[in-house]
């Protein structure tokens, strides 16, 4: 699935409309989803665990930002794709596909939220959930 930044699916290609028509969305175009994921294991070193944080940032600029601790992170990022499902689904295979090439702790998947787009921006506004003012990267908790 392909990674964007949120925003850009709005940019979609252009369609022409009839005089008098009306243009209706096709209902399965992929969607931005507000993915957050929580792993946790044993104790490792902070500086490995930044490292790793940092390398899989790198090689995935989709991730908006980590938080972390010797025994837990949380990551939260964009994805783009047609349903809760697929998002999930994407979501749950990250931290395992990408252990060893980023060198991630061999931590367990703990938490898993998938939202959609409104719903974060109706969080946001209601004065839940992460500030938008959060800074993107790595940091610790």
């Amino acid at each position: 699935m392909r990674r964007v930044r949120p925003g850009a699916a709005s940019r979609g290609a252009l369609t022409s409309v009839a005089a008098g028509d009306s243009y209706e969305e096709p209902k399965d175009l992929p969607r931005l989803w507000h993915v957050t994921l929580s792993v946790s294991g044993e104790k490792v070193p902070l500086p490995e665990l930044r490292r790793a944080l940092e390398q899989l940032a790198h090689d995935h600029p989709f991730l908006l930002t980590s938080r972390y601790a010797t025994d837990h992170a949380e990551i939260r990022y964009w994805e783009e794709a047609r349903d809760l499902h697929d998002a999930a689904a994407v979501a749950l295979r990250l931290w395992g596909e990408h252990r060893q090439s980023a060198g991630l702790p061999p931590w367990e998947i703990v938490g898993l939220e998938v939202i959609d787009r409104e719903t974060y921006h109706h969080r946001i506004a209601e004065g839940y959930g992460p500030s938008p003012a959060t800074p993107v990267g790595v940091h610790p908790f």
